[in-house]
């Protein structure tokens, strides 16, 4: 007899574990799948994987999920995370990747009420219906809450062996993990960086600076301090690895600005218009990467030495 198969979607948290876990005991075999985007990625998957003991699928949709971010159909979430169109996009693809490897279900860590916005009942019924998996998307966690899935109706999934778990409230996970030694797993912080108010507002002002950006432009923003003036980015180097990360993501047109004879920051100065950058904004470049230089920052001397 064919064994039951699981595509489990694995952020690495506990509450993804924990739905590994459970499938896992009930004898069916656990696939995992975690994704790379310009916002997140798999490392936390992977050690939870290798913990696990399970393989896993690792999808880049980096492009398409930049482009689903800048206009999400179902709006943002406390800061400009996309969670619930973010769900739909990371589940359609489990559904392509189910349909081609013949899983029986989809399962993910979801809890019921966990995130107000978007693990409300409304919500998890828009994202199981939008990705195409209604009634094969089984939530573990809370199971015994919704609907009966086609796979507990088969009987490839034992529905008694699953839970009733909602609320904000991580007590029950937490006991579990106990219950079955599960020693590692981070605390619940995201790991998208959609979700960092910091990062939120530097991608915010992108977007609206630049509606066509990239990847390369997203990665910017998570190095140096950035400004912005005559929709054109001034961004100074904080530390010697952020630098080396400024100079290595340059592109044509782009200009990057070191002093000559002190040690200091590299500042990359990136034009969003079609224009020529300005002089009054190649000195203000000059006086940023002065000033954030303590050796250099009240000397007459300083020389400036430019690449582009």
């Amino acid at each position: 007899m064919r064994k039951v198969k699981a595509l489990v979607l694995l952020s690495g948290g506990l509450d993804s574990i924990l739905v590994a876990k459970i499938l896992q005991n009930q004898d069916i075999k656990v696939i995992a799948l975690s994704f790379r985007s310009y916002f997140f990625n798999e490392g936390m998957a992977k050690k939870a994987a290798k913990n696990l003991r399970i393989p896993l699928k690792v999808v880049d949709f980096s492009k398409e999920h930049l482009k689903m971010v800048k206009n999400p159909k179902h709006g943002y979430g406390k800061s400009i995370n996309p969670c619930i169109d973010c769900h739909i996009l990371m589940l359609k693809k489990a559904k392509e990747i189910m349909r081609k490897d013949k899983f029986d279900l989809v399962a993910t860590g979801e809890v019921l009420g966990e995130r107000p916005m978007s693990q409300n009942i409304k919500a998890l019924k828009i994202v199981e219906t939008q990705s195409s998996l209604k009634g094969y998307l089984l939530r573990p966690l809370s199971a015994k809450l919704l609907k009966e899935t086609i796979p507990e109706q088969k009987g490839l999934v034992d529905r008694k062996k699953l839970f009733d778990i909602s609320g904000r409230s991580r007590k029950r996970q937490i006991a579990l993990a106990k219950k079955w030694q599960i020693q590692y797993y981070p605390m619940p912080a995201g790991g998208c960086l959609l979700t960092d108010p910091v990062f939120s507002q530097r991608s915010k002002e992108l977007f609206q600076l630049f509606p066509q950006c990239n990847g390369n432009d997203v990665e910017l923003l998570k190095h140096g301090r950035h400004f912005i003036q005559d929709k054109t980015k001034i961004i100074v180097g904080r530390n010697e690895k952020e630098n080396k990360a400024i100079k290595k993501l340059a592109k044509r047109g782009d200009i990057l600005i070191e002093m000559a004879n002190y040690p200091g920051p590299l500042t990359l100065v990136r034009n969003y218009t079609k224009k020529k950058i300005s002089q009054e904004i190649i000195k203000k470049a000059k006086d940023l990467t002065q000033c954030y230089s303590t050796k250099a920052r009240d000397k007459k001397d300083v020389n400036f030495y430019f690449l582009n």
